[in-house]
């Protein structure tokens, strides 16, 4: 009997999938290696393609990096949006918004990682820190007339929107790794110092003595 010829053949990928491809390793790398620890060679080798191949396509790994950053950015300013959009009594926005947090997290684990990593590209293309500050300055939005309702300074708003998105955020950052207690239970956790304390706030707080 004729010997088979016929070899087996992957089908050629199209250029945009090729580029989804590249995307997918470089994700997968940076959360595990972060932009420092990660080569165009590793690149090129998890997709089994040559260096000038991602070349190509992305100039290098700062192009590749910025596209993975802005699509996990986009992703999260999203979620937060909606969360933060939606209207409704300030305690459940700010439900809304832990448990978006924590959603994203939980369903993109790689791009939170890489979101909150430190590298040179993201100063450029838009940092976690720098996200978080736009999410605040949403919140801002909130706090004012609820602090006016309360006879708060309104000026001190800003400050009390970084405390709090920045609280959720670590918060986040542990519960990454952590993944205890539940998600739902996290976010009641967070919502439970937040909203008590934003409820019970002095007009004019002063430090004790004790800690002059």
């Amino acid at each position: 009997m004729a010997a088979d010829n016929r070899r087996t053949h992957r089908p050629r990928m199209t250029a945009s999938q090729r580029r989804e491809q590249l995307l997918a390793v470089s994700r997968g790398l940076f959360a595990g290696k972060g932009f420092e620890g990660t080569s165009v060679e590793e690149i090129a080798a998890r997709a089994e393609v040559s260096k000038p191949v991602v070349y190509e396509h992305f100039g290098g790994k700062e192009g590749i990096y910025a596209v993975v950053v802005d699509r996990e950015v986009q992703a999260l300013t999203t979620a937060l949006t909606v969360a933060l959009g939606s209207g409704g009594h300030p305690k459940v926005l700010l439900e809304r918004t832990a448990l978006a947090l924590l959603d994203y997290i939980e369903s993109s684990e790689d791009g939170f990682r890489i979101l909150v990593r430190d590298s040179p590209v993201a100063q450029a293309t838009g940092t976690f820190s720098s996200l978080i500050g736009d999410v605040a300055t949403q919140v801002e939005s909130i706090l004012e007339p609820q602090f006016r309702a309360a006879g708060l300074e309104t000026r001190t708003a800003p400050l009390y929107a970084q405390m709090l998105v920045g609280m959720i955020a670590l918060t986040g950052q542990y519960w990454l790794d952590a993944r205890s207690p539940k998600k739902t239970e996290v976010a009641a956790h967070l919502v439970n110092l937040a909203w008590n304390g934003l409820h019970n706030m002095e007009k004019k707080p002063v430090l004790t003595k004790m800690s002059h």
